[in-house]
């Protein structure tokens, strides 16, 4: 074990209360890309003049649900991705009689496969999914897609949709309650494979009043200068590594 890891070990160790907000460097590990480096999604050329942020843009969806959902189910759903050793150390020390609450920008819905009991999804999840007429939910496995490839409602033909939040439109204000409640009331806080670029998510850091903070990120971040310990490493790989 590296000497930063056995620090992060032993800051576990010492603290009970701890958030683990993840960003898309947790998945990654699971081969699901980012949607902001180099190799992103929101980076990949595509036959079309329309952008990646515009195609998974709710007005996007109202208007070309077919071309919207050839891209969500070609470039967003994974179903064949498993747990990495982040995910599952996380969901491990939920067992170990500590108060462990994961707070993800992902949609994939990999701590819960993984097993951790209290997961805050900012932007929603793929595994969810509702009919935007009557409302009824369904899984992912459960979706039924039309000639056109859209999913359908077996009820009404009313279009059904990921319970995820698309841009132009606002992030559950329960779920950033919950997670700014649980920031404030954390003794260590680590933040790990996100930029911290993107608001509200980003502000979420600043209600945070423990004295330990941890940042596990490949590349640097502006909030280093706040931190307990800074790992420049990949997450599952570092996660890997403690006991």
């Amino acid at each position: 074990m590296g000497n930063k890891a056995l620090i992060l070990q032993n800051l576990i160790e010492h603290h009970q209360k701890i958030v683990f907000f993840g960003g898309a460097g947790v998945s990654t590990e699971s081969g699901i890309p980012d949607f902001r480096s180099a190799d992103g999604l929101f980076n990949q050329e595509l036959k079309t003049k329309v952008t990646p942020e515009e195609i998974v843009s709710h007005s996007f969806l109202k208007k070309h649900p077919q071309l919207f959902f050839d891209y969500y189910f070609k470039h967003l759903i994974y179903p064949s991705a498993k747990p990495n050793p982040a995910h599952a150390y996380l969901a491990a020390l939920e067992q170990q009689d500590k108060s462990v609450t994961v707070i993800t920008q992902n949609i994939d819905g990999l701590h819960q496969v993984a097993g951790s009991q209290k997961v805050l999804e900012l932007h929603g999840s793929v595994q969810h999914n509702h009919c935007e007429l009557c409302q009824k939910k369904y899984s992912l496995n459960e979706l039924m897609r039309d000639e056109n490839g859209i999913p359908r409602c077996d009820a009404d033909n009313g279009i059904v949709r990921p319970d995820v939040v698309l841009y132009g439109e606002a992030l559950e204000d329960v779920v950033i309650d919950q997670s700014i409640q649980a920031i404030k009331e954390a003794d260590l806080l680590i933040i790990a494979g996100t930029s911290l670029s993107v608001y509200p998510s980003s502000g979420l850091i600043d209600f945070y009043q423990g004295e330990d903070l941890v940042l596990i990120n490949k590349s640097s971040l502006s909030a280093e200068s706040q931190a307990t310990l800074v790992i420049h490493q990949a997450v599952g790989e570092l996660f890997q590594q403690l006991n």
